[in-house]
């Protein structure tokens, strides 16, 4: 299930006949922050446009790194078993440190405690992350390989090469030509980068990689050595080279090429991070950045989307995340009457998930969107078909997902001025409670900080100056809007009232003026 750069390129084929069998995958993963701090007002706020909202998130996804992917596979078995077999991995990532410019991110120290209370294994993460690069970065380190003019970033991968070339140039003035050596516990890219170092250094040595860690190190002609170097049997062959510098965005480009429908649970960030760091950097456009991940991925469904709906549709509780909604899935208290539910079963390997729940574990919560948005697509064509008064005895997998066509490409969207992001057309608009505006009187210098703190305790209302002595408020929640207008009908400083345009607008009262 734990999948780091050592065992990576084993596996990967096998990940490959995976994902062409599965009927959906599903994505999670975890970084090393979420909102940047370093930036004024970027927080989200119900004030938010998408457009707004996505510079502000882009800011973050550039500055933040990815730590830990989660990729869940369901094999869809005979119709009247109704039997999904489920893989789930967890990949630990690390920027490629093979290249012409070292990788900078950010650390936020409550993302990092966060996930640290969580059992996160940050060794695995530094010691043997999967490397990822996007089509911008490998093109400059293809072309640094065909100049010869590549280097090594890391400062422990200098000690690890400095330590190999001593060896060798130690061992070679008494070698004879066709003598060998052996280098030994090299991992990863330190197998890559020792020999590229060591024929770059020494025209008559030549390199081969044994597995388990070591390298035979062959004294050679300069003429046997060109001739090595043309023959096809080259482990260390630009492409093959390549290969490696790309890591974990192998994978990505399979989940591209095949077109799968992709699942997960609010969504943006994670296909922010897909598109900046496996695809290409965020453009600046919202709009450019909507149509690359819809031709990279025609088919999104966001659980997070899809359970809300079902709330609205069936008697679902209401629930703040994606384990509480897979609990009630799994629960008997939902009683709908229709077919069984499907039954999903972890493949051997990946037993553990079955025995104990692993929250904000990657792997693990992509599990809980892969099988939430298989018994989310049972829920909800059982609560239409009860509507309808028709629900079907044994439905296919097919059949299931066009009973989730109306939530295809829509992404849920926190906290903001639209319910989701449509992907493939025009995003839905929210419906919020009516903004409020606050008229301030003798209370001079009052800032949009000292009227949330003032509102705090009725509930958690986004501020935003209006004019000198007003301020518009907004809430997603009508029953503390009457509250506040209730509650403050006679304060003395603070005189509040539903929001006109008409009325309160700056530029309209410019106009009439």
């Amino acid at each position: 299930m734990d999948v780091g750069a050592e065992g990576f390129a084993q596996c990967l084929p096998r990940l490959r006949r995976r994902i062409l069998r599965a009927a959906f995958v599903a994505l999670d993963m975890e970084f090393t922050g979420l909102h940047s701090t370093s930036v004024q007002n970027n927080e989200p706020s119900l004030f938010d446009s998408p457009a707004e909202r996505y510079v502000k998130a882009r800011q973050s996804v550039q500055r933040f790194s990815l730590v830990q992917l989660g990729k869940c596979g369901s094999d869809t078995e005979s119709d009247p078993t109704r039997l999904y077999l489920v893989h789930s991995y967890n990949f630990f990532l690390f920027p490629s440190t093979l290249g012409v410019k070292d990788v900078e991110f950010t650390l936020s120290a409550s993302s990092i405690q966060f996930l640290s209370h969580y059992g996160f294994d940050y060794n695995k993460f530094l010691k043997d992350g999967i490397p990822y690069m996007n089509e911008v970065q490998e093109k400059i380190l293809r072309q640094h390989l065909l100049a010869g003019t590549w280097k090594v970033c890391s400062n422990a991968d200098r000690d690890v090469l400095n330590k190999a070339i001593d060896e060798v140039t130690t061992w070679i003035t008494a070698a004879k030509e066709e003598d060998t050596m052996i280098l030994q516990d090299l991992s990863g890219y330190h197998m890559i980068e020792v020999q590229l170092v060591l024929r770059q250094a020494l025209e008559n040595v030549w390199t081969e990689p044994l597995g388990d860690k070591k390298v035979m190190v062959k004294k050679v002609s300069p003429e046997h050595r060109q001739l090595l170097e043309n023959s096809s049997y080259d482990r260390c062959q630009k492409k093959l080279i390549l290969l490696s510098a790309r890591g974990f965005t192998n994978l990505f480009q399979i989940l591209v090429k095949v077109k799968k429908p992709l699942v997960g649970h609010n969504m943006l960030m994670d296909l922010m991070h897909l598109h900046d760091k496996f695809y290409r950097p965020l453009p600046e456009s919202y709009e450019e950045f909507k149509r690359n991940i819809h031709n990279l991925f025609p088919v999104i469904i966001d659980t997070k989307t899809v359970t809300k709906s079902v709330q609205k549709k069936c008697l679902f509780p209401r629930v703040s995340s994606l384990v509480e909604a897979y609990a009630v899935l799994c629960s008997s208290n939902l009683n709908l009457k229709g077919p069984p539910c499907p039954v999903i079963a972890l493949a051997s390997g990946c037993s553990r998930y079955a025995e104990k729940k692993f929250p904000h574990e990657a792997g693990y919560d992509a599990f809980l969107c892969g099988s939430g948005k298989i018994l989310l697509q049972n829920s909800f064509r059982v609560c239409v078909g009860i509507w309808h008064g028709a629900v079907e005895a044994e439905p296919s997998f097919s059949q299931y997902l066009a009973v989730l066509a109306e939530h295809v490409n829509k992404v849920n969207f926190i906290r903001g001025g639209v319910s989701s992001i449509n992907f493939s057309g025009e995003d839905s608009p929210c419906r919020h409670p009516p903004p409020l505006v606050v008229h301030v009187r003798g209370w001079p210098g009052l800032t949009e900080a000292q009227i949330y703190q003032e509102f705090k305790a009725h509930c958690r209302f986004d501020v935003r100056r209006l004019s000198k002595n007003q301020f518009i408020l907004l809430s997603n929640k009508y029953k503390q809007v009457r509250h506040v207008l209730r509650d403050y009908r006679h304060h003395p400083h603070l005189q509040v009232s539903v929001y006109r345009h008409w009325r309160h607008s700056p530029s309209v009262n410019c106009v009439l003026q």
